[in-house]
């Protein structure tokens, strides 16, 4: 309560001056006040702007970043905090120093004091940079106005971003624009706050939309960069229902709140397609940032309401956790950090709900505390995020068994309400005497993700080695989402031939990366990847309109002869997405493909390790009269019950089971007990990896009905599979 009573007080003091000069002098007095301090002073640019209880001349300035200092025999404990790149906001104290919550607060107000001064005082040159490019200068410069004065008086949040909004199709000349946010509880969904210019049906539509579904918004988030597309009705990540809409251009750029990427501002126009200039590019950003800055300035006076724990669990807060790490870096030879991240922890949320899932971060905040020494502290990051500070020079031999303490108290079932359930969770170690708090941070997280990626539920010691690989995954990540946008994914097609009458009856689509430096890249480099980011759900939607059209285009040319399948792969993360359905028809409609003619390829694992809506997913999808195959049978946990449950109409056999089928009787003898179970089920089977006559024939001789491979042909280009399905006559 005297954390809020002091941050009430700061605010007004700030917010009712009407300029920045006097709103410094009464953030000054008022951190002096409110801290108990008998020096306060704001220091710009290396000269004092504001003083309270000395004047500006007998500032130590150097004495500021110190601990403490002494004048005419008195001594001050000092704290300080940065205002923007070139200010510093410093207090001094007779008698006793600065607890970690009273430094906390101070950042907090010193923040605070940033945000207002930034949108009080918009630098003279980014008016010039935007006014400069465009015809219009007064309503540029009168809209910004508008909005930093919004925020300056912290008005509510709505109507800033709704100024926002309105201002950028305005000056922009579109009839269209919106902002998204991330929602906190589900930060792969995307949540529509503002906008204007959509249709009122496709309003409810783009309301809430899964972050891989949502497009050029969707790839401005994912990637953290200004993405346009001058001819949205060709490009690859378009999404149909606002194709349908008309739509022709559109622009979108990210905004953040506190440097984190929390959604985009996006813009469109609905008269034709458009080249986004550089002027337009500057104005958009120039909006972006201000949303930016009403956020950060949002989340700042919740986070200072809350300074130095966590709501919910009763853990420190992000920022005393900080605050703490960096006096332990002061006061000791060496700091340990854990980062704890639960696994698949939004699991329980959509499946119990989030009363469930609050009830399961309070449990995890408990365990967590009763595995820590004392003086050790935990805290709650946010979401299901949660770190561990282990000071006085604690090191790796000290982390280790705290680490291993939480993940083997994790393990244990958890009473949800009367529902037993269980969660485990992913840590990553890092030690540190001289790196600094934010590096030790950055390690800890990235031997976190390591754990994740060794497979959950352990624990990782950070190496330098993964520095260096995480960087190579960063630049990969952004090449990748880079290739959606530009068109460098092609497919390629191997023929699915009947085994006893060699005629072609479908193809598989394969897709490949063009990379435009690194040249053509398999599907095992960046596929993963893909997955991993959800770039995968676009990724997978071109590949799936384009098969289907594609096949299409071919079905048409053989006129009598029996029309084509073409086979497409299908992720698990694709499967989770709710719209795939609505997808999938649209891309059968679209291209004009019968739904017979599709056939989805699901792996084994994906089925056995599945969530009752992937089942309804796929009973929707069967509905439309598609087909599914189980790609790779037999490597993953073949299970009859699952063949029976699930709505299969091909079991595709693994390629490692068709390499020794002519050679190794026991190899054909499981082979053909393969082909046999899919008889019995009545379904189809595919030999997958087929190199020679000898393999041929023992799956002919077998009964097998279908099979691809390179005996008849590697995964072609559309133009040299065109040349086999269409050979020239003489």
């Amino acid at each position: 309560m005297l954390a809020t009573q002091q941050l009430t007080e700061f605010l007004s003091a700030v917010a009712d001056r009407p300029d920045g000069p006097t709103a410094q002098y009464a953030a000054v007095e008022c951190a002096a006040r409110a801290l108990e301090a008998q020096v306060a002073v704001l220091v710009v640019d290396g000269g004092v702007v504001a003083s309270v209880g000395l004047p500006a001349e007998q500032v130590p300035l150097d004495a500021l970043h110190e601990p403490g200092f002494t004048i005419a025999g008195t001594s001050y404990s000092v704290t300080h905090a940065p205002i923007g790149d070139s200010g510093v906001l410093a207090l001094g104290r007779v008698g006793r120093d600065f607890s970690a919550e009273e430094v906390c607060l101070f950042r907090g107000m010193a923040r605070v004091l940033e945000l207002s001064l930034q949108a009080l005082n918009v630098t003279a040159a980014e008016h010039l940079r935007l006014l400069g490019t465009l015809q219009e200068h007064q309503r540029l410069f009168d809209h910004l106005t508008r909005v930093q004065r919004l925020i300056a008086r912290r008005a509510p949040l709505r109507q800033i971003l709704d100024a926002i909004t309105a201002g950028a199709a305005e000056l922009l000349n579109v009839e269209m624009a919106s902002l998204n946010l991330l929602e906190r509880d589900d930060r792969s969904v995307g949540s529509m706050v503002s906008s204007v210019g959509f249709a009122p049906d496709l309003l409810g539509l783009m309301q809430r939309v899964p972050l891989p579904s949502a497009g050029v918004a969707g790839l401005a988030v994912m990637g953290n960069e200004l993405v346009m597309v001058e001819d949205y009705v060709n490009s690859p990540i378009a999404i149909p229902d606002v194709v349908r809409s008309r739509l022709k251009a559109v622009m979108a750029v990210p905004v953040h709140e506190n440097g984190d990427v929390v959604g985009c501002l996006t813009v469109g126009t609905y008269q034709g397609p458009r080249d986004w200039d550089k002027a337009a590019q500057d104005v958009l950003c120039a909006f972006a940032e201000h949303v930016s800055l009403a956020l950060t300035d949002a989340q700042t006076l919740e986070a200072m309401n809350q300074a130095f724990h966590d709501s919910l669990t009763g853990l420190a807060s992000r920022a005393l956790f900080l605050t703490r790490l960096e006096r332990a870096f002061n006061d000791t030879t060496g700091v340990a950090v854990l980062f704890v991240d639960l696994d698949r922890f939004k699991v329980v949320n959509d499946s119990l709900g989030h009363a469930a899932g609050d009830l399961l971060l309070s449990g995890v905040a408990a365990r967590i505390q009763s595995c820590l020494r004392s003086g050790d502290t935990a805290a709650r990051l946010g979401g299901d995020e949660f770190a561990v500070l282990l000071p006085d020079g604690a090191g790796i031999e000290e982390a280790v068994p705290v680490a291993k303490r939480i993940l083997e108290s994790l393990r244990q079932p958890f009473d949800l309400a009367g529902k037993e359930t269980f969660i485990s969770c992913s840590i990553g170690v890092a030690y540190s005497v001289t790196s600094g708090p934010q590096e030790l941070m950055v390690r800890a997280d990235l031997a976190m993700y390591h754990a994740k990626k060794q497979g959950k539920d352990r624990y990782e010691v950070f190496e330098p080695a993964l520095q260096v690989s995480f960087q190579a995954g960063l630049q990969l990540e952004a090449d990748l989402r880079r290739a959606v946008v530009r068109h460098e994914f092609e497919l390629r097609y191997q023929p699915i031939v009947h085994l006893r009458t060699g005629e072609i009856t479908g193809l598989e689509a394969l897709i490949r990366w063009q990379h435009p430096e690194r040249g053509m890249i398999p599907p095992l480099d960046f596929i993963p990847l893909a997955e991993e980011t959800g770039m995968i759900v676009p990724i997978g939607e071109w590949v799936l309109r384009e098969a289907c059209r594609q096949a299409a285009t071919w079905n048409a040319r053989r006129g009598t002869l029996h029309p084509l399948s073409v086979s497409v792969n299908m992720s698990a993360v694709q499967l989770d997405q709710a719209n795939l359905p609505a997808v999938v028809q649209s891309a059968l409609a679209n291209s004009g493909l019968p739904a017979t003619c599709l056939v989805l390829e699901l792996t084994e694992s994906l089925l056995v390790d599945h969530r009752d809506s992937t089942l309804r997913q796929l009973e929707q999808i069967k509905e439309l009269g598609v087909r599914l195959a189980i790609d790779d049978f037999g490597t993953g946990y073949s299970s009859l019950a699952y063949l029976r449950r699930f709505p299969v109409d091909i079991i595709k056999i693994d390629k490692s089971f068709v390499d020794d089928v002519g050679d190794e009787p026991t190899a054909a003898a499981l082979t053909l007990g393969i082909i046999q179970l899919g008889q019995a089920l009545s379904l189809s089977t595919i030999a997958e990896g087929i190199e020679d006559q000898g393999q041929l024939t023992e799956l002919t001789d077998g009964n097998c009905e279908l099979g691809q491979g390179y005996f008849w042909a590697e995964p072609l280009t559309e133009n040299a599979t065109d040349a086999l399905l269409f050979p020239s006559t003489p």
